[in-house]
């Protein structure tokens, strides 16, 4: 059975583009962190689905220890077009510090963006709504995750 992170990690992903914190290579990617404390890696097989290999690894906390695609992996997606992205939403959680919210909310992440959205002014059911479009489309996505060979990085 596949698992899938908390739908408000789609959020993070959204900061992590919005700040320019998703630098995409040849089959990886680099994404830093929002406190840009730590960098990722995230590995792919390929841009296209004319493989039989849509592997996706990364060394972020989830998908290394709870085997789910993390944000990182989330992010990339979006920036390769197979996942929906709203660069206006997105553009409005630029300058999140996830790591600290995160934190504050003891991981509680549905209370942690809750508190970002009201802070920030952001439409919450337009938010939610385009959430749920792009987890549903998540949960179509014909890949797998796996743990990345590369441990989980240290805080710099």
């Amino acid at each position: 059975m596949k698992k899938f992170p908390p739908i408000e990690k789609i959020l993070e992903a959204y900061t992590a583009i919005a700040d320019g914190h998703v630098k995409l290579e040849n089959d990886q990617a680099l994404v830093t962190s929002s406190n840009e404390a730590k960098t990722y890696t995230v590995t792919f097989h390929d841009n296209t689905y004319t493989s039989n290999d849509n592997t996706y690894t990364s060394n972020d906390n989830a998908s290394y220890w709870q085997g789910y695609l993390g944000y990182p992996g989330i992010a990339v997606l979006m920036l390769q077009g197979k996942l929906p992205y709203d660069k206006e939403l997105a553009q409005q959680f630029a300058g999140v510090d996830w790591n600290k919210i995160n934190q504050e909310y003891k991981r509680n992440y549905a209370q942690a963006a809750d508190a970002v959205m009201t802070a920030k002014g952001i439409d919450k059911k337009k938010a939610e709504t385009e959430l749920h479009h792009v987890y549903n489309a998540l949960k179509q996505l014909p890949i797998i995750v796996k743990r990345g060979s590369l441990r989980p990085p240290k805080a710099n």
